[in-house]
């Protein structure tokens, strides 16, 4: 009994100490990778800060999911860069009455984010076994207003559209037209546009209420490419 006891002990002692050490380094990605780098929106910050970025990357890159950079997550897909999934984010200016739609699922990370500035994130992923993945480790980590959805983000979700705000987390050589019909008046996509291996710009597109669109670019990206069945 004594054995079990000591060893329960030792398993939350070590378990707390992982905890601190990936709150420390989350403190310190938002500082160094996202505060610096212009994002002031305290929201987004404090959700940054909370949203467990390691648990959404493959166990091997554990420790590298607060470094300043994409990772691989299987599949040809990435988890995008901390300060990108910040920016992207601040631009779609969310708040909590928002229904959110997301093309590009891969770990769920970008949609977890989300989900803590919004009412509802519906998101689209295309590689099947990834969307599978993401809907359990969302659900497991208790994030329970994402619903993921295996399917071709060209398409969107047009059962569930419009949708106040967009964000498509790959780069499409043309912006979707029926994802800017799904779009609500008043809402705002943010997406990347470009070829795979040419020049790709992150834009933001505003519906104007009387349907006119508005389109900004507003930063040199590279994503994968959206990719259609």
């Amino acid at each position: 009994m004594k054995w079990l006891l000591w060893f329960l002990l030792l398993a939350t002692s070590i378990s707390c100490q992982s905890d601190n050490k990936y709150s420390d380094q989350r403190l310190i990605m938002v500082e160094d990778q996202i505060i610096k780098r212009g994002i002031e929106d305290q929201r987004v910050l404090d959700v940054m800060k909370a949203v467990e970025r390691h648990k959404f990357v493959p166990e091997k890159y554990t420790e590298s999911a607060y470094k300043d950079g994409p990772l691989p997550i299987g599949h040809g897909q990435t988890i995008s860069q901390p300060f990108i999934v910040a920016f992207m984010t601040e631009n779609l200016k969310l708040d909590a009455s928002h229904k959110v739609l997301e093309i590009g699922t891969g770990s769920g990370y970008q949609a977890a984010v989300l989900s803590e500035l919004c009412e509802h994130v519906y998101t689209i992923e295309i590689v099947d076994e990834l969307a599978k993945e993401s809907s359990v480790r969302l659900k497991k980590l208790g994030f329970d207003n994402v619903t993921v959805r295996s399917g071709d983000g060209y398409k969107g979700w047009t059962e569930e559209a419009p949708f106040d705000r967009i964000m498509v987390t790959a780069a499409p050589e043309e912006i979707p037209d029926i994802l800017v019909e799904q779009l609500a008046e008043g809402g705002i996509m943010v997406l990347p546009v470009g070829k795979q291996f040419g020049i790709q710009y992150l834009w933001v597109l505003t519906k104007e209420r009387s349907g006119s669109i508005k389109k900004e670019k507003i930063l040199p990206v590279r994503f994968v490419p959206m990719v259609t069945k």
